[in-house]
């Protein structure tokens, strides 16, 4: 199942219409319906909007309960720290994400200035 069509049934299963939820993420109705409907993938800042409207967490929209059956213990445990990720505060979340980030970049260049070495 993509996160646009569990969206949809969280959303449906809260009794919220699609209007609703566009309406307080800020978005276009018709925008957000293409989500649901899996034609565009959402930012990780509008996923994030789109989750605290529905009232779920953005780990909640990733796992499910038979997702947490069939992991590795490696994987088991980066979904627990997903979850725990959800409790904090937005500036604090804001701030890990903001460290991935350049965990990440740092990460590509290294790459990439070794390729252009080895060439």
């Amino acid at each position: 199942m993509d996160i646009g069509e569990k969206i949809r049934k969280i959303r449906e299963a809260k009794g919220l219409s699609q209007k609703e939820v566009a309406a307080t993420v800020g978005m276009d109705q018709s925008q957000y319906s293409k989500i649901e409907k899996g034609k565009t993938d959402p930012t990780t800042a509008t996923l994030q909007k789109i989750t605290a409207a529905i009232g779920v967490s953005l780990a909640e929209i990733f796992a499910s309960d038979e997702a947490f059956k069939d992991v590795g213990s490696y994987d088991r445990s980066l979904m627990e720290k997903l979850q725990l990720l959800e409790q904090l505060e937005e500036d604090e979340r804001q701030s890990v994400f903001k460290i991935i980030d350049g965990l990440v970049s740092k990460k590509r260049l290294k790459e990439s200035l070794s390729n252009a070495l080895n060439l």
